[in-house]
């Protein structure tokens, strides 16, 4: 099988110590996570509209009546979605920013681009957990809802049809590099990240990888949009899994974790914004 280094030379000018290992497309892009972005630049930047579902899972009626403390996931959840345009979700509480999704004009070149920078960031998260800085990190290795080699796969095919895979771009090499960044010293908002990137890819994005084979691809279903075995138990696993750790936080960290998630939307944002571009 043919094999396609990606660079990212256009970092190597403003970043001398920038360097990117050469890796086939069907195994993990080995980083050395060198996208350096000067720190507070992705802070002080707006967070625009952002088409992305974290789940569709509504949290348990009776823990909202009873009043007890719900599990973190629905925590999670709640939080993310009023992060959402009130034409995307009746909890959301933005304002609509863009076109839906079903007026969507995809490019060809956008889309792999997006491709390409969310592989980035599949490869950077399965590297973290594999490496786990902390020891709970191992829980979410070997989930299911991995992507890294789906990924591959569909970047092989795309090769295969003719298309130049492009290399990454910013989007991508600066998310990659904050995830590594904040892996090793705050768990809990990286979990946060971990979390909204796995699910949202699962709802909002199944959405839009319909809309794009719809566009471009004439229906054809890429490998990044299935899964191996029932999805809803897949994610139901997670669920549990983030809700057993999280269990021994304190409110602080829990709120903590929360509190980034529109820094998380906002970086999936710039690589979802790619698709038009």
């Amino acid at each position: 099988m043919a094999s396609s280094a990606f660079r990212v030379s256009q970092y190597r000018a403003s970043c001398p110590r920038a360097r990117l290992i050469p890796a086939s497309l069907t195994d993990p892009v080995r980083l050395n996570f060198p996208y350096r972005q000067r720190r507070g630049t992705s802070d002080r930047l707006p967070l625009r509209a952002i088409v992305v579902t974290a789940t569709a899972t509504e949290m348990p009626k009776e823990r909202q009546a009873s009043g007890r403390d719900s599990a973190f996931v629905d925590e999670m959840r709640a939080v993310a979605m009023k992060l959402h345009t009130r034409d995307q979700s009746k909890e959301g509480e933005k304002e609509p920013e863009g076109p839906p999704v079903f007026k969507w004009e995809p490019s060809m070149e956008g889309y792999l681009r997006f491709l390409v920078d969310s592989k980035i960031v599949y490869d950077t998260l399965e590297i973290i957990i594999r490496n786990a800085a902390y020891p709970w990190y191992a829980e979410f290795e070997n989930t299911g809802l991995e992507r890294s080699d789906k990924l591959a796969k569909d970047l092989e095919w795309f090769k295969g049809q003719g298309h130049t895979i492009p290399e990454p771009s910013a989007p991508g090499a600066s998310y990659a590099q904050y995830l590594e960044e904040l892996s090793e010293k705050d768990p809990q908002a990286f979990i946060c990240h971990f979390y909204n990137v796995y699910f949202a890819h699962t709802a909002g994005g199944r959405m839009i990888g319909s809309k794009a084979a719809e566009k471009m691809l004439d229906n054809k279903e890429l490998a990044f949009y299935k899964w191996d075995g029932n999805l809803s138990e897949l994610l139901q696993n997670v669920r549990n899994k983030l809700n057993k750790v999280a269990s021994n936080w304190s409110r602080e960290e829990k709120d903590h974790c929360l509190q980034e998630t529109e820094k998380s939307f906002k970086y999936s944002g710039d690589i979802l914004r790619l698709i038009l571009s």
